[in-house]
């Protein structure tokens, strides 16, 4: 009998780490995931497996709790989702922003050489290093432009990723996922605002709903079918970085439209923009080749776009009714 899997997750509360983590469960892994201490524990993704799974203190930001979690814990594999991830907020807090999603991955790379080298270890890295796009579509070898704070820092974490795989023969790879949503999405995400706000309009508890760009268009999937490419990638014989998308662009504008369209209402009579949500620089146009992962990991996105929108609609009316 094979001898069960162990997995660490760093982000295991947020929206992929909650999903990877019910995947591996799924797999028969033993599943630890690093918590923050916070005066209020944010749990809320991952009650329903609470019980399941091994949750460890530390941060990013302190490399010796990283050290220990992983010299304590002999992960088989590290998957590093934690990140200061909503872009925004890089611009009011760029300096955390560098120290979380850039400085956070070379911390739990040194933890990893130092206590687990053979650990087979994951980053998150993001569409968002394409920035002001060089080509179209983007794939593995498409050149950086980063746009925002953010961005520039998972730039760092994809590149120290590289030097730490090719320097020290670790197994580590970069998935560079565009964006992808689900229920779990945080409410200052444009998707998860549109999706709760038309659920709250809909029951009456809210009048309009306002928006910035609505030109800005991505390559939105759902976020299940995406922990799955994560999980394919610490699979593989040999380290490979990834590009996961589904090769398909809508704007924001379209996500209002079907998501209004969901709750049978039209979107022209509630939606407001605002110009303090626009970004400094925008990223403009974001569309993945995703075909090496669907060669080397058989992946392909399940959900549409379309349904992904009524998945977040019909589970934000759900949750606005028992409130």
């Amino acid at each position: 009998m094979n001898q069960k899997k162990t997995a660490f997750i760093t982000g295991i509360t947020g929206q992929d780490g909650s999903y990877l983590a019910e995947l591996l469960l799924s797999k028969g892994y033993q599943v630890y995931g690093l918590t923050r201490r916070t005066s209020t524990p944010n749990h809320d993704r991952i009650k329903n497996i609470i019980n399941k799974i091994n949750l460890v203190p530390g941060d990013l930001l302190d490399q010796h709790s990283l050290t220990h979690a992983i010299k304590e814990i002999q992960p088989d594999e590290v998957y590093n989702l934690g990140a200061q991830s909503f872009v925004p907020a890089s611009w009011s807090q760029p300096v955390l922003t560098g120290e979380f999603t850039a400085l956070g991955v070379i911390r739990i790379l040194e933890a990893i050489r130092i206590a687990k080298p053979d650990a087979k270890f994951y980053q998150a890295s993001s569409s968002e290093m394409f920035g002001k796009v060089r080509h179209t579509p983007q794939n593995e070898s498409t050149p950086f432009y980063p746009r925002s704070p953010y961005g520039v820092a998972k730039v760092y974490g994809h590149w120290i990723t590289v030097n730490y795989r090719e320097s020290y023969n670790l197994f580590a790879v970069s998935g560079i996922l565009f964006n992808h949503e689900s229920p779990r999405r945080g409410l200052e995400f444009v998707t998860r605002k549109i999706s709760h706000g038309v659920a709250r309009i809909k029951l009456g508890k809210q009048k309009k709903l306002k928006l910035g760009n609505l030109q800005a268009k991505r390559d939105w999937g759902y976020a299940p079918d995406y922990v799955k490419a994560i999980w394919l990638m610490l699979q593989q014989d040999k380290p490979k970085d990834f590009v996961i998308g589904t090769g398909k662009t809508w704007s924001v504008q379209d996500f209002l439209e079907i998501a209004f369209k969901v709750a049978g209402l039209n979107s022209k009579d509630y939606v407001e923009i605002d110009k303090t949500l626009l970004r400094p620089a925008e990223v403009d146009y974001l569309r993945a080749d995703a075909s090496k992962a669907k060669k080397y990991l058989g992946w392909q996105p399940q959900t549409s776009f379309k349904d992904m929108v009524k998945i977040m609609v019909e589970a934000d009316l759900k949750k606005e009714k028992k409130k």
